[in-house]
């Protein structure tokens, strides 16, 4: 059953959510020792949900998916009348959840990226967060996992002393990651799709008056044409049509059947 929180956007459950009780019920998996898996879905993650049923359900047993950017708020609130003021993107949670791990003295594990980004990453969060503990950090392979290659990442991350885990390697990759190594890991799994990159200065967040507009896709698409331009000239007009057949009640948004691809490949 979804939980209390969660709306029906095109099929996909978000919940409709803050960054404060998005941070709170993290530390609380966090402090409890507790699987807890987090991702923040901005409308080209609701489209790989929504285009590949399987990958839906996937997400959809996520136990919190945030709306990351103002397209996916405007949906809960349109559809769901959720009032939410805010969106919760995966960069700021991020600092949101490392402030919160930092001040508890809870230690985090960085998965995915590349070791430069993960350098910079590390140094800038040291600058910034100096009392956050680092437990490891593994740069991605860039290839899918070989057999029992799960129990090893997550042998590595317990021993490691981590009681959270930030995994960085971009949608719908790292949700896959996250679903499969959910049951292997006794503390949250987080999702968070570029936010290596820009807490590592690699990519430069756009204007707050951008984001407040929903325009952070154009921002997107302007600095990385050749990479996103499908994603954002495709997918966003397809969301819209959705999300206006859903409000019309022209077409039945109906979540996929539970995941049961446990043993499905995963990347790493």
């Amino acid at each position: 059953m979804p939980g209390p929180g969660k709306r029906n956007v095109l099929g996909v459950l978000v919940d409709a959510t803050t960054y404060a009780s998005a941070t709170d019920a993290v530390l609380t998996a966090a402090r409890r020792r507790r699987p807890f898996a987090v991702t923040a879905l901005a409308v080209h993650g609701v489209m790989t949900g929504v285009l590949d049923r399987e990958h839906g359900a996937r997400l959809n047993s996520f136990d919190l998916a945030t709306p990351d950017g103002q397209p996916v708020r405007w949906a809960l609130n349109l559809l769901h009348g959720t009032a939410l003021r805010d969106p919760v993107c995966g960069p700021d949670l991020t600092l949101h959840v490392l402030r919160a791990a930092a001040d508890e003295g809870l230690p985090v594990y960085l998965y995915g990226s590349t070791e430069p980004t993960l350098d910079s990453l590390v140094l800038n969060l040291g600058n910034t967060l100096p009392a956050l503990k680092i437990a490891g950090r593994e740069a991605s392979r860039f290839r899918a996992a070989h057999p029992g290659e799960d129990e090893e990442i997550a042998a590595r991350i317990t021993e490691s002393g981590a009681r959270l885990v930030l995994v960085g390697l971009g949608c719908p990759r790292q949700e896959t990651f996250v679903h499969a190594m959910r049951p292997l890991l006794p503390m949250p799994l987080l999702a968070v799709g570029a936010a290596f990159d820009f807490h590592a200065g690699n990519l430069r967040r756009p204007p707050l008056w951008m984001r407040r507009r929903g325009l952070e896709w154009l921002w997107r698409l302007c600095l990385e044409p050749r990479r996103l331009w499908r994603r954002y000239v495709l997918l966003n007009p397809h969301y819209l049509l959705l999300l206006a057949a859903q409000w019309a009640r022209l077409r039945p948004a109906v979540p996929p059947a539970p995941a049961t691809d446990t043993q499905v490949a995963f990347p790493v």
